[in-house]
């Protein structure tokens, strides 16, 4: 079926999760806006990543909580009884995403390429974005963009923060403060760094006259690694991991000189920010899941890490896998790439 650009009215977004992958779908959503400012945009999104977006005008969010389990599908169908959009962007590889798919009535299915279009994809869409040999996950989604006549793919961001959150923003990183914010925790917890060398670079940060905020979700995870980096510092560190809403942690984000963190969302909240991140690489590919502003500020070993694991090349997207690759990270490796972005620093 052929999609006539010029007759589209409305458009899907099925992009549920996680925090850093709906950034970049903001950037690849926001893109399609630009070139088409009538057409009218829904996007089925997670509770917890609804958070985050939710003051962007002229979208329609409806939210997919998975924790409802099959009714969480019931309700998506009732959602959308009656209604047929004209083009489906099918953006998220999983099982619950399909099946989501399903409750979704569209003329034009959009889905991954052949060789991306795992978990049954395939199956439920009738169009593909062009195959990339290399991308970044960004620029994988702007393919969606691409596919529906997008001739400016370059990313932007724009994602509303109340005032009062700003303001609260305001009050910890007051102006002309230099500040380093520590994003410690990835959603695996072999994905961390080691506690005692973010407390070395939070010290030789304040060392150097920098602010550091630890920063970071509710859970318990994140809380004992907020507090364990503590321990270890010489320092009096401001904790706020887990008293700050999505919103609130944008805002401070923006306001920060730079942030620190593995692969984690709140690392590409600071790309949407214009904020520059060391991101820390040793399971992922950087090159494919990085902060997609800062790659020239990352520190890995992820290409060590893969040449140890594998004697062939490998796919682009292959992960390497150990509890303590992180360690092969040092700390002297990330004081110079501080030092580096320091120099840029105003």
């Amino acid at each position: 079926m052929a999609l006539d650009l010029t007759s589209m009215q409305s458009l899907c977004v099925l992009r549920l999760s996680a925090i850093g992958d709906v950034c970049h779908a903001v950037a690849m959503v926001q893109a399609i806006a630009r070139q088409y400012p009538h057409l009218k945009i829904t996007w089925v999104i997670g509770k917890v990543e609804y958070q985050l977006v939710k003051h962007i005008d002229n979208i329609e969010f409806v939210i997919f909580d998975k924790s409802q389990g099959w009714r969480s599908y019931q309700q998506l169908r009732q959602q959308f009884k009656g209604r047929k959009f004209d083009v489906l962007l099918h953006m998220q590889v999983a099982l619950r995403a399909t099946i989501a798919s399903l409750m979704i009535p569209a003329k034009i299915r959009i889905g991954f390429d052949r060789a991306r279009a795992k978990e049954g994809q395939w199956l439920v869409t009738n169009q593909q974005v062009e195959p990339l040999a290399t991308p970044h996950v960004l620029e994988g989604f702007m393919g969606f963009a691409k596919a529906v006549g997008v001739t400016d793919l370059t990313p932007h961001w724009h994602i509303p923060v109340p005032e009062a959150d700003t303001q609260f923003a305001e009050v910890q990183i007051t102006k002309h403060q230099k500040t380093l914010i520590i994003c410690a925790a990835a959603s695996k917890a072999e994905r961390n760094w080691l506690p005692q060398r973010y407390a070395a670079i939070a010290d030789y940060a304040i060392a150097k006259g920098y602010k550091v905020l630890l920063c970071g979700g509710p859970s318990a995870l994140e809380r004992q690694l907020a507090t364990d980096i503590q321990s270890c510092s010489d320092n009096q560190i401001d904790d706020l991991v887990g008293k700050t809403t999505l919103t609130q942690l944008l805002a401070l984000l923006k306001r920060a000189s730079m942030v620190l963190a593995p692969d984690t969302g709140p690392a590409h909240m600071a790309v949407t920010q214009g904020t520059p991140v060391i991101g820390l690489y040793a399971h992922s590919n950087p090159g494919r899941t990085g902060p997609y502003t800062s790659l020239d500020h990352v520190v890995s070993v992820y290409p060590q890490m893969i040449k140890l694991q594998h004697q062939a090349d490998v796919a682009w997207g292959t992960r390497a896998k150990g509890a303590d690759l992180m360690s092969y990270i040092e700390v002297s490796e990330v004081e110079q790439m501080f030092d580096k972005l320091a120099a840029t620093i105003n």
